[in-house]
């Protein structure tokens, strides 16, 4: 189910983060307490796929996580772009592959945060790691938000 905010998400429990793309997943999950966010490898998705929705639920299911945050790019002024679109379509997708609760998180320059706290990383390692490390901050800024409600 989709939530709107994070008032009814689990406050325990494994954490699943994602960064959404077109070519790559990022994947990000909490410890069960939610102290502590550990990357996971990045799917990478050949030209065409459309199973991400499958992938990012069976990722679930083996993670054994109660509930999915993914990260939603906006514009620096809040608009919506073509990929806001493309990554609510993945959502409407995922929920039919689970039953976990999903919420939604603006997100925009996470990928300049988490290239920031990578240091200086060689550009095959940069591509390599940059979309789980940004899904690492989605998750660390939902679990703020998640404390928080």
């Amino acid at each position: 189910m989709i939530l709107p905010d994070f008032k009814a998400f689990p406050r325990s429990g494994r954490i699943l983060g994602i960064d959404w793309g077109v070519r790559r997943i990022g994947v990000a999950v909490t410890d069960p307490d939610m102290n502590f966010v550990f990357v996971r490898d990045t799917i990478l998705l050949p030209r065409g796929a459309k199973n991400h929705a499958v992938l990012v639920a069976d990722i679930a299911e083996v993670e054994k996580v109660h509930g999915i945050v993914v990260g939603l790019p906006v514009r620096g002024d809040g608009s919506e772009s073509e990929t806001t679109v493309m990554v609510r379509e993945f959502v409407l997708q995922l929920e039919k592959e689970t039953d976990l609760p999903i919420c939604m998180l603006e997100e925009n320059l996470t990928s300049v945060q988490a290239q920031s706290e990578m240091g200086r990383t060689r550009v095959s390692d940069l591509k390599e790691r940059l979309d789980s490390e940004s899904a690492r901050v989605i998750l660390e800024n939902a679990i703020a938000m998640i404390k928080r409600a």
